[in-house]
């Protein structure tokens, strides 16, 4: 079964269709004509209505509607990089970690950020944070609700080329979750290729919170409870 990506909405179909040829247009913007021998799965997703980007201190983010919700389609990369080394802290700037202390990564796989630094040091389910304005760190319950509507497939939600055997990403929900591993409590970073943490704006008692976690080696989807000193990825959802 050969499968074609088709930026158009958020369902995925079957069609079989022999002996033919069919031009498709790929993400990347150029086209190609593929030759239907067997069956093709379709796979569609479209930007948010209204909001097919967002420039935010001077990045531009696509925007991906899956199902009732609008997400950013990219890891947030927002702020002032910091060593890992250090505890991020309320000093009116909004701080990020780049794994390996390398800006690069950044760039590639957004920052990663502790739980009161992304919350800018309000505990209110839903808070903007270090979100755009229009949009904020979503709650455990709309974790829910995503991964609910994917079927618990986390590999639904893994951009293509992130896990690999029955962890590879398909991206049929155009969530395009990257592997981009964490900072951990002594300041070191791990899991890159490895894992996706994805930080809730719902806590779990005075010291931990709530997020999505996704793994490189399985398609499970795990809603887990982590220390707030760890440095996770965000993502943002729209008001």
């Amino acid at each position: 079964m050969k499968k074609i990506i088709l930026l158009i909405t958020v369902v995925f179909i079957t069609n079989n269709i022999l002996s033919q040829t069919m031009v498709v247009k790929k993400a990347d913007g150029s086209y190609m004509e593929v030759s239907i021998t067997d069956s093709v799965e379709l796979c569609f997703y479209l930007p948010c209505p209204g909001t097919p980007t967002v420039f935010y201190e001077g990045k531009t983010y696509n925007t991906v509607q899956i199902d009732s919700q609008c997400w950013l389609k990219e890891n947030l990369d927002v702020g002032t990089r910091m060593d890992g080394i250090g505890d991020q802290t309320n000093n009116s700037l909004i701080e990020k970690y780049c794994y390996n202390d390398d800006p690069n990564n950044c760039t590639t796989y957004g920052g990663l950020y502790q739980w009161n630094e992304a919350m800018q040091y309000v505990t209110n389910e839903g808070a903007k944070g270090i979100c755009p304005t229009g949009w904020h760190l979503p709650t455990l319950a709309e974790f829910t609700t995503l991964s609910t509507t994917v079927g618990m497939d986390g590999n639904v939600l893994k951009a293509v080329g992130q896990g690999s055997g029955d962890g590879a990403g398909t991206n049929i929900s155009g969530f395009s979750a990257l592997l981009a591993g964490g900072r951990g409590y002594d300041g070191y970073f791990t899991n890159l290729g490895y894992y996706a943490y994805f930080w809730s704006s719902t806590e779990y008692g005075a010291t931990d919170a709530n997020g999505l976690d996704l793994i490189g080696s399985g398609s499970d989807v795990f809603l887990y409870d982590g220390s707030k000193e760890f440095g996770f990825s965000i993502r943002c959802l729209k008001d």
